[in-house]
């Protein structure tokens, strides 16, 4: 084996990534706050270089003192005041802008992250509950801003140690080196330490996320954990996530508690080892007790901030798990994304293809095999088939929530890949059968539809889409409507979302189940407004309503991921194949 290779292996992979990913935030965040850095930098060495003079202050008061010399009536006290007082307003200052600077580099990365998760591929985001990726915002943020300080301080903690082993040299270099050869022992303890705390650390922020989003889980399906008397099930399921957790936080406190302990018997051995030494050399006569009263003062003096340090990795490791999970989710690509030299949306009526289109999910399901669609514009267009067969997927699709695996789906004679994403979800209004809403209210709900728009248009869009309960409501169309909306009715939610649809004026029209959770006298207000908005549009429908496929000019009959039959109402009943059973089975619902 050559030498360089022998060396290869012994290079610690974690520790040459924890290099990596502290390059990284000094290059990316820190560096482009130069003002903020500079503040740091001149009061952390005022603070440190304050401390490293004051065991300096002390022999001269103790030679002063043996000397009998009058001026340490005055002379030393106002020392003391001026070194103790600029200390105080260097620590003061040092403090605040760690803190600003700290911030500004945890806000900066929790707006990247966030952003980044907003591009990304949807199949990505529903890999992890919302409130796994909420706690890459909180828990990881904490970690990183508590290394980040310790990291940061731990500047003024070198040059403080840099200092006061300067003050102890310059008093008595031979106190100095027994002092100095006995504390680096403790780093190869504490290295191995960081490394386990590093670990748990990654462990502990992943239970937190997990243990988040069994809770939020259990607090959505109240009425459903009441109802089928699952409190006992849901004590017991929460009571193992919260002693996982629990586990998590105790390895942690372990590894962080061993530390102190060994720098504490270390710093112990070595004030031992140099008291023994001074008093064996006063014994013979040598050194003053100013000097040694010095020395003692800045050995003493360098225990904290060498304490610090020691303790610093500890805390690093935390930092760097949390940076891992951080940049972990800014680094991955989105798998949607513009091209290069996008093409702007054509002009057309709305002509949409689907041209023997696949689509496979992320884990290998397949969603889609050779489905080939044409929609005219002014067709309306609905999609039915058992459930799973593929027709909400094929929804997803136009507005590049995912993208094609194969195949190709064309507006108006252009790849959707080619276009400008933004122009392309412009000429879209898509209405799941989720209707979750923004807690906003229910004005600004509305107005998301196309934000340009005026009150009169909101207020009309909402009369469209029968939203005829505002007036039921204490500040009208101005209520907020709570998170998901929960403070409306599912249908009353279903019909904000159908009013942002038609305050949108789209070319495209996606309706996935608009109008399931509609009463017949809602639904029949509906449709004479879909009726309307369909004229001149290409709408395409995922329907389970006999008298919505009913009013479709073409049903397209879908089972596993495939088209297998098309045809009006009429003829795929006179056919006899898939269609015409599930409408005798009662799969299509008969609303009068």
């Amino acid at each position: 084996m050559s030498a360089s290779s022998s060396v290869s292996l012994r290079i610690d992979p974690s520790a040459a990534e924890g290099r990596f990913l502290l390059h990284r935030i000094w290059r990316e965040e820190i560096l482009r706050l130069p003002g903020h850095l500079a503040a740091v930098v001149a009061l952390t060495l005022m603070m440190a270089g304050m401390t490293a003079v004051y065991p300096l202050v002390i022999k001269r008061a103790v030679d002063m003192f043996t000397a009998h010399d009058s001026r340490i009536l005055y002379q030393v006290p106002a020392l003391v005041i001026l070194v103790v007082g600029l200390k105080a307003a260097a620590q003061y200052g040092q403090a605040i802008s760690v803190q600003a600077l700290v911030l500004a580099v945890i806000r900066h990365l929790q707006q990247r992250m966030f952003r980044h998760t907003l591009e990304a591929d949807i199949a990505r985001i529903e890999e992890e509950a919302p409130a796994q990726w909420a706690a890459r915002f909180t828990t990881d943020a904490v970690s990183i801003r508590e290394a980040m300080i310790r990291a940061v301080n731990a500047l003024g903690d070198v040059v403080t140690v840099i200092g006061l082993v300067a003050s102890m040299v310059y008093t008595d270099w031979e106190l100095s080196l027994i002092a100095l050869v006995l504390y680096p022992v403790a780093a190869v303890p504490i290295q191995r330490l960081g490394k386990r705390i590093r670990r748990a650390s990654g462990g502990m922020q992943e239970q937190i996320g997990t243990t988040a989003a069994l809770l939020h889980e259990s607090f959505a399906l109240a009425r459903q954990v009441r109802i089928y008397r699952m409190e006992g099930f849901e004590a017991e399921r929460a009571g193992e996530s919260l002693d996982r957790l629990h586990l998590a936080f105790l390895r942690i406190a372990r590894g962080r508690a061993r530390v102190d302990p060994v720098l504490e018997v270390l710093g112990g051995a070595a004030i031992a080892a140099v008291l023994g030494f001074a008093g064996w050399r006063a014994a013979m006569g040598g050194a003053t007790l100013g000097d040694f009263t010095a020395f003692i003062a800045a050995l003493f003096a360098a225990a904290r901030p060498l304490r610090a340090l020691g303790s610093l990795n500890a805390a690093l490791q935390e930092g760097l798990g949390g940076l891992e999970r951080v940049f972990g989710v800014i680094d991955t690509p989105p798998a949607v994304a513009e091209r290069a030299n996008a093409l702007p949306l054509p002009p057309g009526g709305g002509r949409l293809v689907f041209e023997d289109v696949g689509f496979v999910y992320p884990d290998g399901r397949v969603g889609l095999q050779a489905l080939g669609i044409t929609v005219e514009p002014g067709q309306t267009v609905a999609l039915v088939g058992p459930s799973g067969a593929g027709k909400s997927t094929a929804l997803s699709l136009v507005p590049r929530l995912h993208d094609v695996s194969t195949g190709a789906i064309r507006l108006d004679g252009v790849d959707l890949r080619d276009l400008k994403l933004g122009e392309l979800r412009d000429a879209i209004a898509y209405v799941s059968q989720e209707a979750m809403l923004f807690d906003m209210s229910l004005y600004e709900n509305i107005r998301i539809g196309r934000p340009s728009a005026s009150r009169a248009e909101v207020e009309a869009a909402a009369e469209a889409a029968a939203v005829d309960f505002v007036a039921t409501l204490p500040d009208g169309l101005d209520t907020r409507v709570g998170p998901a909306g929960q403070r409306l009715s599912g249908g009353q939610r279903q019909r904000v979302s159908l009013a942002r649809a038609l305050l949108r004026d789209p070319r495209l029209l996606l309706l996935d189940e608009a109008t399931s959770a509609l009463d017949a006298e809602s639904e029949a207000k509906i449709q004479r407004a879909l009726a309307a908005l369909r004229r001149g549009r290409t709408t395409l429908i995922v329907a389970h309503r006999l008298a919505t496929v009913q009013s479709a000019d073409l049903i397209v009959v879908m089972e596993r991921g495939r088209a297998v039959e098309r045809g009006t109402h009429a003829a795929l009943l006179g056919a006899d194949g898939l269609y015409a059973r599930m409408v005798r089975m009662q799969s299509l619902e008969m609303v009068p």
